[in-house]
């Protein structure tokens, strides 16, 4: 057993796939591959995944994340006919519009999931910039980058937990998580920068985080309600649909709950105005949406 093995926990029914970051005399420090979940296990208890592509849980999240997929193109191929049709009424001739999405800059404290992260924006066309960030430095690169890029939506995610020891009463302790904290930190930051909820979208926390904290500090959508492990795309899935909702429309709180992976339990929000626009005439020369880290 080495370090990068993907492996899963016996005493857990091998529920989760996970990647060995670290190995320390016994014991190893694991990442998971599709939850963003951050745990530790004696070797004895790890066991080693040759073909993840078949193990009962790697197949179920991949169901998961391939439904929700399919739910975001069909909502785009609906916009784009809605568009195309209303255009077609309120003009004498037919002309080609152009889109402008809204922007995202994204800060995560695991490499890994933002690569994938980057990776969807690109496939669904959002303009982004992803930026891997350690949950402790957030607050200090959204003061910095946010006035820099000035974006219209930011996502703040990484690893987070509720800590095993701890009292059972203090589930709504900012101090009973792992990065609950440095998430609210650089909530505030960025509301001190746009006090507006619609003019700049926050998109904050990771599994289990402290949800009320997190939009009492000023996010639109935060996880985790139920205290539940979330995907890695969920927080992708809620920017890429603010992305792609019209400023004329609040984004439908129902939809975006129920497209992630990880349902109510591990994604909330507040009414919000979306960040899609139309515009007319298409220019001659429109450069390429590129998501960058």
């Amino acid at each position: 057993m080495k370090q990068g093995d993907l492996v899963v926990r016996k005493s857990y029914g091998g529920d989760v796939l996970f990647r060995i970051a670290t190995l320390n005399q016994q014991r190893a420090v694991l990442k998971g591959t599709d939850y963003r979940l951050l745990a530790d296990a004696p070797l004895p208890d790890l066991s080693v995944v040759r073909d993840p592509e078949y193990t009962g849980a790697a197949a179920k999240v991949r169901i998961k994340v391939n439904e929700s997929m399919r739910r975001i193109q069909e909502q785009r191929d609906k916009q784009v006919q809605h568009n195309e049709s209303e255009l077609r009424r309120e003009l004498s001739e037919s002309q080609p519009y152009f889109e402008v999405p809204g922007k995202v800059l994204h800060l995560d404290g695991d490499p890994n999931y933002l690569k994938k992260s980057m990776q969807l924006y690109t496939q669904l066309r959002v303009p982004a910039y992803g930026l891997h960030v350690h949950e402790s430095q957030m607050a200090e690169t959204v003061f910095r980058l946010l006035p820099q890029l000035k974006p219209d939506i930011v996502v703040i995610t990484g690893h987070d937990g509720v800590l095993k020891n701890r009292e059972q009463s203090s589930i709504y302790n900012l101090g009973s998580y792992k990065n609950s904290q440095n998430f609210v930190n650089a909530v505030r930051v960025a509301r001190d920068f746009e006090k507006s909820r619609d003019g700049l979208i926050v998109v904050a926390g990771a599994c289990q985080s402290h949800y009320e904290a997190l939009l009492q500090s000023g996010a639109n959508f935060a996880s985790s309600p139920g205290r539940v492990l979330i995907h890695a795309l969920d927080p992708v899935y809620v920017a890429i649909k603010a992305s792609y909702t019209s400023i004329r429309e609040t984004i439908n709180l129902a939809d975006v709950i129920n497209g992630t992976i990880s349902g109510i339990d591990g994604v909330g929000g507040v009414e919000t105005l979306g960040k899609y626009r139309v515009g007319l005439p298409k220019p001659k020369s429109l450069s390429s949406v590129k998501a960058t880290i």
